[in-house]
């Protein structure tokens, strides 16, 4: 039933082989999609929905009859909605909802080699990270007759504190732009460009900080379920670290662009981690 066979991998046979193969489908989507409408965020409109249904067609291979395997599609799922919602309300999903950066991308690199990384990276790239951070559950599955353990809850705790972390953080950052939109709509003065206050004040992108902060603790389940510290699938959170801290700091590169006066917030308050250890970065 979940053996789409329709790749050859090491994971044929398997419910998150059956991910894999879906993974590989919709990066070709994503590439058709952004082909024909010219628009590059269609990867991002999917990253959000993607993990819930990978981890629910490895719940259902084992008949839901798995505690550890349902804990986390709920907690994936909750994850999803969340994130599914704070896209939407910021327009992600409409036409025309394409993420600034990457027509900053575009014109920097020009033509050919957007297209290069749109045909690689852009969807495929990110839909087999997507596929990769999840596998967690593939380990959960391969030992899913180990029963929960205080590992386990630990796991569940601290994702469900990071997703709230997370939750407040976009909310923050929502309420200030809504304000700012009403202050430059209004003609009034805007004597703060960019959000420092709140959890914005404790590191830079404290969003960024609990969603990954969730991904390494997701892995935690595949631990709890072996008893073994380390599998593959502890790359997931490794590559999806290196891919933040590359789209932070293109992120920062266009705020130093605008604003100016960003360098000093760099300079008081650390990028992803809320210590400051000497000097931010």
């Amino acid at each position: 039933m979940f053996d789409l066979n329709l790749f050859p991998h090491p994971l044929v046979g398997t419910p998150f082989g059956a991910a894999l193969d879906l993974a590989i489908v919709i990066g070709a989507l994503a590439l058709g999609l952004s082909l024909l409408t010219r628009e590059y965020s269609w990867a991002d409109r999917f990253w959000s929905m993607a993990p819930p249904i990978y981890c629910l067609v490895v719940a259902a291979g084992a008949g839901f009859e798995s505690a550890r395997l349902n804990l986390m599609t709920v907690l994936v799922t909750l994850w999803g909605v969340r994130l599914s919602y704070n896209f939407w309300r910021k327009g992600g999903f409409k036409p025309g909802g394409e993420d600034y950066r990457w027509a900053y991308l575009r014109e920097r690199m020009g033509e050919l080699w957007f297209q290069v990384m749109n045909c690689t990276f852009t969807s495929f790239g990110q839909m087999l990270l997507v596929w990769l951070f999840t596998s967690p559950i593939h380990h959960a599955w391969l030992n899913r007759d180990a029963p929960l353990n205080w590992i386990d809850a630990l796991a569940a705790g601290l994702f469900l504190a990071l997703l709230l972390g997370e939750t407040v953080a976009d909310q923050q950052q929502w309420n200030f732009h809504q304000d700012k939109k009403r202050r430059i709509a209004a003609g009034a003065e805007i004597t703060a460009p960019f959000l420092t206050t709140g959890l914005f004040s404790r590191c830079r992108h404290p969003n960024l900080f609990c969603e990954l902060g969730m991904w390494w603790v997701f892995y935690l389940f595949a631990v709890a379920a072996s008893g073994s510290p380390l599998h593959w699938s502890l790359a997931g959170a490794i590559l999806l670290n290196l891919l933040f801290l590359g789209s932070t700091r293109l992120t920062e590169s266009i705020s130093l662009g605008k604003y100016p006066s960003y360098r000093g917030y760099q300079q008081r308050v650390p990028a992803l981690i809320p210590i400051k250890f000497g000097r931010a970065s």
